[in-house]
Formats: structure tokens, C-alpha cells, sequence
């Protein structure tokens, strides 16, 4: 059966940084079964209730500025898949959701950036999956919930976020700075919460983690983990497959559920 997983995806530079996180992406396909399709959650498509993306072919979104010019020629010829994503609204619409197809929906750089290096061939079909950033952690374990029986299927439920995700102090540390003590605190709590399986605790986070505010003064880059934890069924516990930091702050840390 196949596992669900979380990434990190940083900012989109990490597609031409030399850093562990991209070398951690790019060897991602080894570790895993090969996906019939992927499902991705992605923190940069941010909706008022559940959709899902179901264009044939996506085009590319470039939801960023002030980067290098190469990112803005990036593709990803991934197909989309139309009738996986219709069936995937038709089971969050039968947990009680609404839900929305988007037949235009393209690739952001939370689906792309990830997906390229752990899947360069882009041969495996993409259905990208919004967040709801006023609705929480809950809401979007119950998503996750709504997506389990994918695993049977062979469809891997991706979430793409950021383990931490304070971009006011990103952009003033060097690419190699040693991670500051609330970022350390931060990802150590999660890290326990999530190889323990403690649900509660971890959908009370922002409440209960050290620093939470800190790390995620807004927290849609966080939500793509809970979805991936409740797609990986009751009971489910997370394993640490790769733990590192860019500029200190942001916390590339990826986990696989089962």
C-alpha cells in the first residue's frame, strides 16, 4: 500500500541550489513504489472550501517574484487527470465537504517545485488539491481522511508546505545559518507529536508547540502535513525521512504516514 508523504519545498530556488533538501527530492522515486497518480496539496492554492484541480493539461504558475530569471522558465509537462480528479470530489463531497472542480487550475510552485526533482521524467499524472487557511488543522485532517482509500489505488497523497515558514527572517540569513533556538524547539516538538501519532496534540499546535507563532505566523504552509497524516488513515504515525534547514529558518524537514 502505498504511504502518503509530506515535503518541504522551500522557495523555488532550492530547484537550482546545491543544498540537502534538493538532493533529499531528487532521491525521493528510489525510496518509493512508483505512483499510478499524484495527489498534491499544495500550500500555495488557497481556497474558501475544498477544490481540486482537474485540467488535462495544466499550465505552469509562477507565483513568485524577485527570484533568479531561470525559475521562470521552468516546466513540468505533467498530465492532469480529469476523471481521478472528479472521483477525488466526489469523496470529499460524500465526508460531508463541499467541494469545487477547477478545470484551469495550472501547476504552482508548491506542486512543481518538489515534483520535478523527485519525479523529473513527468510522467506520472498530477491532481493538485487546495488548502483552506481560515478553516485549520482539523478541517484538514478530515481532507485527509476523505482521500485514504487513494493508497489502494496506488495514487500517492502528497503535502507540499514548509516544516517552518518565517519569510521576514529568510531573506536576512545566509544560506548555510545555523538554525535560531525557537526554530530548533519548534521542529523538535513536531517531530516528537508526529512519530508518536499524537493527533491531539498536533492539532492543537499552534497552541501547544513551542514558538508555533514564530515559525508559522500564518499557517497554510504547515496544513499540506495534516491532510497527508489523515489521507494515511486512523492510528497513523509519521517517520522521519529527511531533516535540514535553509538560511537557518526554514526547516526542510519531509515525513512519510502509514
Amino acid at each position: 500500500m502505498m504511504p502518503t508523504m509530506f515535503v518541504s519545498h522551500g522557495s523555488p530556488m532550492i530547484i537550482l541550489q546545491d543544498i540537502p533538501a534538493r538532493d533529499f527530492l531528487q532521491g525521493v522515486a528510489a525510496q518509493l513504489p512508483k505512483p499510478r497518480a499524484i495527489a498534491v496539496v499544495s500550500a500555495h492554492w488557497l481556497t474558501r472550501s475544498p477544490a481540486v484541480g482537474s485540467a488535462a493539461r495544466p499550465e505552469m504558475i509562477y507565483d513568485f517574484g524577485g527570484f533568479d530569471e531561470r525559475l521562470f522558465h521552468q516546466q513540468y509537462p505533467a498530465p492532469g487527470v480529469p476523471e481521478l480528479a472528479e472521483r477525488i470530489a466526489d469523496t470529499i463531497a460524500n465526508a460531508g465537504l463541499p467541494v469545487a472542480l477547477d478545470p484551469r487550475r495550472g501547476y504552482d510552485h508548491g506542486v512543481w517545485v518538489p515534483l520535478k526533482l523527485m519525479y523529473p521524467g513527468a510522467d506520472i499524472p498530477v491532481v493538485p488539491i487546495a488548502v483552506q487557511p481560515h478553516y485549520g488543522p482539523a478541517h484538514h485532517m478530515a481532507l485527509g481522511r476523505a482521500l485514504a482509500g487513494l493508497r489502494n489505488e496506488g495514487v500517492l497523497v502528497l503535502g507540499s508546505g514548509s516544516f517552518t515558514h518565517d519569510l521576514r527572517r529568510y531573506f536576512g540569513h545566509a544560506e548555510d545559518a545555523t538554525a535560531p533556538a525557537d526554530v530548533v524547539a519548534f521542529s523538535a516538538w513536531m517531530d516528537a507529536k508526529l512519530v508518536a501519532g499524537d493527533t491531539q496534540a498536533l492539532l492543537n499546535y499552534r497552541t501547544q508547540a513551542p514558538f508555533a507563532v514564530q515559525n508559522h505566523p500564518t499557517d497554510e504552509h504547515l496544513l499540506p502535513i495534516f491532510t497527508a497524516l489523515g489521507a494515511a488513515g486512523e492510528g497513523a504515525k509519521g517517520t522521519s525521512v529527511h531533516s535540514s534547514t535553509d538560511h537557518g529558518v526554514l526547516r526542510m524537514d519531509a515525513y512519510t504516514f502509514a
